[in-house]
């Protein structure tokens, strides 16, 4: 890997669910985190620090990082269904990678998956909370869409973003009603 590959820019940006932090290397988006605020940003910045042996550099103008600001932006505004960005996937590995790319492909906008439906999929079927934890792990929500993975009794199951934020992401896919406040 070069040392353009191996740079990591970041940005914070707003969203329909809060600032969202994103961070790119030269491979492509790496990291979306919710909640942006200060203390989240400066936690996840010092785990991109350590997973990826580089120093983060705070980029808002990046062009690196001007795909996904817009693609993000369409899809808050109901404007985008399918994102079409290099991703770089190093910060997962294995069976939670495999999970994860099989949801980015195979679970379109306005549907919904099963935890096990999902680990049927990658062919462990009864792995439903090992999908749990790859969801739990998503270093890309949003864009690689875990919130599109539901419990098999309807419940709509965990989110590192929060239930509610969850919630509003499968509004805007049409998958729940609009909240009516």
């Amino acid at each position: 890997m070069n040392s353009d590959e191996q740079s990591v820019e970041w940005s914070v940006v707003p969203s329909g669910i809060g600032p969202l932090l994103l961070a790119a290397t030269g491979t492509g988006l790496v990291s979306v985190v919710f909640h942006a605020h200060p203390p989240v940003r400066e936690k996840a910045l010092g785990q991109l620090r350590t997973r990826l042996g580089a120093e983060p550099v705070q980029s808002p103008g990046s062009a690196r990082l001007a795909e996904p600001i817009r693609q993000l932006a369409a899809y808050f505004t109901g404007g985008l269904k399918e994102f079409t960005l290099p991703l770089d996937w190093s910060l997962t590995s294995g069976f939670h990678r495999e999970v994860l790319r099989e949801l980015a492909s195979g679970v379109p906008y306005g549907t919904v998956v099963g935890y096990g439906d999902l680990a049927a999929r990658v062919g462990q079927p009864g792995a439903a909370q090992a999908v749990g934890a790859a969801m739990g792990s998503n270093p890309l929500p949003v864009v690689v869409p875990c919130h599109r993975v539901v419990e098999s009794d309807g419940g709509l199951g965990g989110f590192g973003g929060g239930l509610e934020a969850k919630r509003q992401l499968l509004a805007l896919e049409g998958v729940l009603p609009q909240p009516l406040f």
